[in-house]
């Protein structure tokens, strides 16, 4: 794999750690800062907000700028928003210093994978795609739990000073090693725009909401559930976590080499497996040895999901899959948000903690479903299912000096 793909992974990983970090910090600010956690809690919403504005509209921005500039761009606002984020004086400002940091989020992996993915040849694309998304698995693996120890013994500021000096070093990876893409046939914004009409790449981010809301709605009280049913300590859902970016990080490593060979398959499969994962866990939870392994196996079919998703929207996009790309992670932070909302539903209604499994696995079953009629409905050739226009042939690339 070039060594471009590395620079996409670092990025990925700063990206990953400054978005899922804040929920352990929450206490930490809310104290800071004079507010109570569930206020304190407004500041992961923000994120989202910032990535479901930004992903379409920093694209639709930068659709004639040159893909290589624009990934450097991106991570430049990252930057600078955790940097925003570590020196605001009040949850207001640091409310707008989060959603800044979300702004290129979407963006930056809408580019990336498309960069990703002509970078080397056209049987070895999602996997390309799936290395940048390790960097991605691999910070709530270590990022995550080390950042959050790191503000809870130095305060949750240097947290965000840390993720700004990853920032810093994206940078200079993106400039350094990702390599100019010559010819570039950029449409502009209304060729970009018009991807969005085709109806395979609406069915795909429909998916993406639906299929993805599954896994957030266990998500988002995965500690919660572990503590009250399972029964471990406080001090374990670091672990439990960390057990699930594991899972996340070896889905990621199937998902590529399956998904360069049949794509629709793989991600039939994937929905399939969360929703039956999900009504497992339902029972194993109650048992430690058995809920830990449920979780490492449900971050992995979960992530599953992600790459032939991402190189669905692509392919279906053709000559403008920039756009495409970067809304479905617009799509998948809806999914996010929308998942969280309906397990909180559940829990709220008294069906228990173990309640928003069986939400997660119908909403998986519904992803499932879109998905299926997308393919049936799919009257494409093969030959056109191919990531970037089949007349637009992968473009020499010419190394930075």
């Amino acid at each position: 794999m070039p060594l471009a793909l590395l620079a996409l992974a670092v990025s990925a990983f700063g990206i990953g750690t400054t978005e899922f970090v804040m929920m352990g910090l929450l206490p930490n600010v809310a104290d800071d800062l004079g507010t109570s956690v569930p206020t304190a809690g407004y500041l992961v919403s923000a994120y989202a907000i910032g990535v479901v504005v930004g992903a379409p509209l920093l694209t639709a921005l930068g659709s004639r700028i040159p893909r290589k500039r624009m990934l450097v761009l991106l991570m430049a606002l990252f930057t600078v928003g955790n940097l925003a984020s570590a020196l605001a004086p009040t949850f207001g400002l640091l409310i707008a210093g989060r959603v800044l940091a979300g702004l290129p989020h979407g963006a930056f992996f809408g580019v990336g994978a498309v960069v990703a993915a002509r970078l080397v040849t056209e049987d070895r694309r999602a996997r390309a795609v799936a290395t940048m998304f390790l960097g991605l698995t691999i910070a709530n693996i270590v990022g995550v739990p080390v950042a959050t120890l790191l503000g809870q013994h130095l305060g949750w500021r240097a947290t965000f000073l840390v993720v700004a000096a990853i920032g810093v070093i994206a940078m200079a990876s993106l400039a350094r090693l990702v390599p100019q893409v010559a010819d570039e046939n950029h449409g502009g914004l209304r060729q970009e725009l018009g991807a969005l009409r085709n109806r395979q790449v609406v069915l795909g981010l429909l998916t993406a909401v639906f299929g993805f809301a599954g896994v957030f709605a266990v998500y988002s009280y995965l500690a919660s559930m572990m503590t009250e049913v399972t029964g471990l300590g406080e001090s374990s859902v670091t672990v439990v976590l960390a057990l699930f970016g594991i899972g996340m990080t070896l889905g990621a490593l199937i998902a590529g080499p399956l998904t360069d060979r049949a794509l629709r398959p793989t991600l039939y499969g994937s929905l399939a497996a969360l929703a039956a994962v999900l009504v497992v866990f339902d029972f194993t939870v109650h048992v430690k040895w058995a809920a830990l392994a449920t979780v490492v196996v449900l971050g992995a079919v979960g992530f599953m999901t992600t790459t032939p998703l991402q190189m669905l929207v692509m392919n279906k996009a053709q000559h403008a899959p920039t756009l495409a790309s970067a809304s479905n992670h617009s799509a998948f932070n809806l999914a996010n948000a929308g998942g969280a909302w309906l397990g909180g539903v559940a829990i709220a209604a008294g069906w228990g903690w173990t309640s928003p499994t069986l939400v997660g696995a119908g909403l998986a079953v519904v992803g499932l479903a879109i998905a299926v009629i997308a393919g049936l409905t799919d009257r494409a050739p093969a030959a056109e299912s191919r990531v970037v226009a089949s007349s637009e042939s992968t473009p020499k690339l010419s190394e930075v000096g």
